[in-house]
């Protein structure tokens, strides 16, 4: 197992090395070009799309679910533990000048979200039991085909099953022991539970919810995910309202530190240290946010929506919100209170618990485990979609059931395992988490290549929901 993680660390720093950060933002600065930057010109119709009554309307057809709904359930999984101590980490390697870089990622990552789940609604198609399946497999195995032509079949094909695996695997860490072990944590730290008692819970809850198929998990989803955003941003308000004195020097920080070393070092270790806070930032909104990994579209081609564009307006409100606003709360808290320079041996969870407890004492310490259990319990949730199309995709509708069996099983151990089999269990669930990150990060190499080699398919449907718009035939 030592050769595997030493084989996952040096894999981890080539997926999520400096040459991929710039293949990821490259493609949403691409796109953004030959889009006339859709997260600009359609930012006013998005807000009145997310908040307006057709976001949230039911349709009849059984078998897919509303814009909101479809939104709030890739939400539920990309705004997850890592919003807090993710974020956390980022600014204790890369300083103030992190979150710059991080907005700068995510501002094109918008871009790249919009396409993303564009292709995947044009794309998608109704499996078996009658349920819409979508999302980076289908856009390779039938886009290409359609678009390329036969000849680009095996191609197609060999990537689409590559990004299945990735997802299928990815989603152990990412998506179900270790948000379980998070949650688990969350819970003992603001409550004193019993992680064995929490993992009983999740597991029970995570089946009673699952159990029920998108259309359950979507109305979970649609209720959770709103109020834990709005919670935890309350909360983080309420913090730096009381350090409003702090905010303009931190701001400054931000800017200048993105573009000069905050230790002030020589020559070339300079501009190592500004090149940390760039990989660092880009890393951090990439991961957050996942524009450019094909997890989100999964779930947004479930959608009732009358063209993929309008179903593309969500996932920009998604990245906007995931990292311009969650993220940032996080950063501005852990900043404007002082924290990151005055407790320099803090970092993650801990660096943003101490942020909150400075300043509102032990009811910060609610605010943050209450945020942490959240975010983690929705992930599982999101993440289990994700798994469960990929497997769909892979062996068919009859591996459902056992995937169901598999994710109960995994949030059970994630969330009581140090309880059942020792402390090293929450060392293998990091290891886990590691590879998981890896995986997440491989998923980007079919769904970027897809989704350049049909950006034209994106141009195309965008001029046409353009031409639609204003001549009435599609109402905003």
């Amino acid at each position: 197992m030592e050769a595997v993680y030493k084989f996952n660390d040096w894999l981890n720093g080539i997926v999520w090395g400096p040459w991929m950060l710039v293949i990821l933002v490259g493609t949403g600065v691409y796109l953004t070009v030959i889009l006339c930057a859709p997260q600009l010109r359609y930012f006013g119709i998005v807000w009145k799309e997310v908040f307006g009554k057709r976001a949230r309307t039911a349709h009849a057809e059984s078998k897919s679910i509303s814009s909101f709904a479809a939104m709030a359930t890739a939400m539920a999984a990309t705004v997850g533990t890592g919003n807090i101590a993710g974020v956390a980490t980022a600014l204790h390697l890369g300083g103030p000048g992190a979150m710059f870089w991080m907005l700068v990622s995510a501002f094109f990552g918008m871009c790249t979200k919009f396409g993303e789940i564009v292709l995947a609604v044009h794309f998608r198609e109704k499996d078996e039991h009658g349920d819409w399946r979508g999302g980076t497999m289908y856009i390779l195995e039938k886009g290409l085909v359609q678009e390329k032509g036969d000849s680009w079949k095996p191609v197609g094909k060999a990537l689409a099953v590559l990004f299945a695996i990735f997802t299928f695997f990815a989603s152990f860490g990412i998506g179900s022991a270790v948000q379980a072990n998070s949650t688990a944590e969350g819970l003992k730290l603001g409550f004193n539970i019993d992680p064995l008692y929490s993992g009983i819970g999740m597991a029970i809850l995570v089946g009673l919810v699952i159990i029920g198929g998108l259309k359950s998990l979507s109305t979970v989803t649609t209720y959770i995910v709103p109020f834990m955003a709005v919670f935890y941003i309350v909360g983080a308000i309420v913090v730096l309202a009381l350090h409003i004195d702090l905010l303009g020097q931190v701001i400054v920080d931000v800017v200048t530190y993105a573009f000069k070393d905050p230790m002030a070092l020589p020559g070339a270790l300079a501009g190592w240290s500004v090149r940390v806070a760039i990989t660092k930032g880009i890393a951090r909104g990439v991961f957050s946010n996942e524009a450019g990994l094909g997890s989100a579209p999964m779930v947004h081609a479930t959608a009732n929506v009358d063209h993929p564009v309008r179903q593309g307006l969500y996932g920009i409100f998604e990245v906007f919100m995931d990292t311009f606003i969650i993220c940032s709360m996080t950063a501005l808290v852990v900043m404007g209170t002082d924290t990151l320079t005055g407790q320099p041996g803090l970092t993650g969870a801990q660096l943003s618990l101490f942020a909150f407890e400075s300043v509102i004492g032990s009811f910060g310490k609610y605010i943050l485990s209450i945020a942490l259990a959240l975010f983690a319990f929705t992930t599982i949730l999101g993440w289990y979609w994700y798994a469960e199309t990929a497997m769909v995709y892979l062996f068919g509708v009859w591996f459902k059931p056992l995937m169901k069996v598999v994710c109960i099983t995994l949030v059970f151990v994630g969330a009581a395992g140090s309880e059942i089999f020792g402390t090293g269990t929450n060392e293998f669930l990091s290891h886990l988490w590691d590879m998981g990150d890896t995986l997440n990060g491989l998923m980007a190499i079919p769904n970027l290549i897809g989704l350049l080699l049909l950006s034209g398919v994106i141009r195309r449907l965008v001029k046409d929901f353009d031409a639609k718009r204003r001549s009435g035939e599609l109402k905003i």
